[in-house]
């Protein structure tokens, strides 16, 4: 059985968590969901994201695939960690499939794997993925480059999913 971490925080985008937590289990894949702390977060409408793993205990050979959902504050929480940064750098050499969202990206430029893929995300960091070094594709419901998978918004979430479940399937 694969396995598929969601990493988050306070104020993410409901819609960005719940859709691909649900989609993931229906894959038959199981799905953790990490937090600072292992703490019970709420999204930006209150829907709770009920932890089963502290950032602190991630392990990149424990998972085959990272989630970073959006939502502009948890995403903004999320790349502070330093464990979480390391998560996606390793994720990122094992060739792993990361997965991101809206404004899901800040974390991967944070981690410092952007630089040269092509990459989408909300546009209103459109200029935080361009000045990264990523190739940003303007108004792409969804890309997929090697190991990196990337969506713009909720509205996505069909395309987005169906992008990451097909990646699974192959890999």
């Amino acid at each position: 059985m694969k396995r598929a971490v969601i990493i988050t925080g306070p104020g993410f985008q409901d819609e960005e968590l719940v859709y691909p937590y649900y989609r993931l289990l229906e894959a038959g894949m199981k799905v953790d969901i990490a937090a600072k702390d292992g703490e019970v977060v709420y999204g930006k409408y209150g829907v709770p994201a009920r932890t089963t793993i502290s950032t602190t205990a991630l392990d990149p050979n424990n998972f085959d695939m990272v989630l970073l959902p959006g939502g502009f504050e948890a995403p903004d929480r999320v790349r502070l960690l330093p464990e979480v940064i390391e998560f996606v750098q390793e994720m990122d050499k094992q060739k792993k499939l990361i997965a991101a969202i809206c404004h899901g990206p800040w974390v991967l430029i944070t981690a410092g794997v952007t630089k040269g893929k092509k990459m989408t995300a909300f546009w209103s960091i459109e200029a935080d993925m361009r000045n990264s070094g990523a190739d940003y594709q303007h108004k792409a419901p969804v890309v997929i480059d090697g190991h990196f998978i990337t969506s713009p918004h909720y509205n996505n979430n069909h395309d987005f999913m169906k992008a990451v479940i097909e990646y699974m399937e192959e890999h």
